[in-house]
């Protein structure tokens, strides 16, 4: 039978370019997007949908004959910040819709992404491995965390084909971010092409795994694909692409837009920073279902340009 895909939260920074490339594999009308509020023009099929209601999410799973969910909906970090109780019931309840209809054998298999958040201050910050402390200080980490312990006990309870990754700082060209501390880096290559100067919100230094949005669809794709009995974490996976500060992706644009500056003005956004990892150890999912990055911080840089419109020698 051929698989059947909801992506719920289809019109954020993932869901925009992981409904393209799902479409190119399973075939447009095998892949049902779905968002609170209907996109500006809809490939294929669309349907509305609030992540918390859970009855109209299993109605439309039904009505597609919807085999495997991917649920990106989510308040990210800096967002959640603003209003906790919403980032918390938001994050929990669309995960918990999720798990019911997989436990209640509605599909075969659910998609949720964690995220670096879920570690804290507390974390070794370099070289984070897959099983360390955890203490997230966000609302956002704390829901995340939150939700892994609820994935693993899930698929153990009740044998649920959940999948996860924990996404570091997501760059892509094809969409606006959505509220994260990691956003700068892709704001930066907007004002550097705009204005050739950027004030960033976060201090020199400040070091972040970062991955580009390619490796991140390919890998969450990769999972998903992946043997059932290579899946063997079920709360989430580290993986990581490339770790820099704002001045070294500064550096890079300058390679190709000499006149390019940067200054510093951080905000609350600093302090959720500082509580993250500075590099992420993914070895774990290298050894398990054999994932490796592409894209470095210059590779990355040529590539945000051109497609931004900018020239890249």
């Amino acid at each position: 039978m051929a698989e059947k895909i909801l992506i719920i939260g289809a019109n954020g920074q993932i869901g925009t370019e992981l409904s393209t490339e799902l479409r190119k594999i399973f075939g447009t009308n095998n892949v049902v997007t779905s968002d609170i509020k209907a996109p500006a023009q809809a490939e294929g099929p669309y349907e509305l949908l609030d992540v918390m209601d859970k009855e109209n999410m299993y109605a439309i799973i039904k009505k597609h004959g919807i085999t495997q969910v991917y649920l990106l909906a989510a308040l990210l970090s800096a967002t959640a910040e603003k209003n906790p109780k919403l980032g918390w019931d938001l994050n929990m309840q669309g995960l918990f819709n999720g798990l019911d209809a997989a436990k209640e054998g509605l599909i075969k298999k659910l998609y949720w992404p964690s995220s670096i958040a879920v570690f804290g201050p507390t974390t070794p910050r370099v070289s984070t491995p897959q099983y360390t402390v955890m203490e997230p200080n966000t609302i956002y980490g704390i829901s995340k965390q939150a939700g892994e312990r609820f994935c693993e006990y899930y698929h153990q309870k009740y044998g649920v084909d959940v999948r996860s990754l924990r996404y570091p700082g997501l760059i892509g060209y094809k969409s606006a971010p959505g509220g994260g501390t990691t956003d700068y880096a892709v704001h930066i290559y907007h004002e550097a092409l705009k204005s050739k100067t950027y004030e960033c919100f976060l201090k020199a230094g400040t070091v972040l795994p970062m991955m580009y949005m390619p490796d991140a669809l390919r890998a969450t794709i990769e999972l998903m694909e992946a043997p059932a009995e290579k899946v063997k974490i079920r709360s989430s996976y580290n993986i990581a692409g490339v770790s820099f500060d704002p001045e070294e992706i500064a550096a890079s644009i300058r390679k190709h837009i000499p006149e390019f500056t940067i200054s510093y003005k951080p905000d609350f956004r600093q302090a959720i920073a500082d509580s993250w990892p500075a590099s992420i150890d993914d070895t774990e999912a290298r050894n398990h279902w054999g994932w490796k990055p592409e894209f470095d911080l210059d590779n990355m840089t040529k590539d945000m340009l051109h497609h931004l419109g900018g020239q890249t020698s």
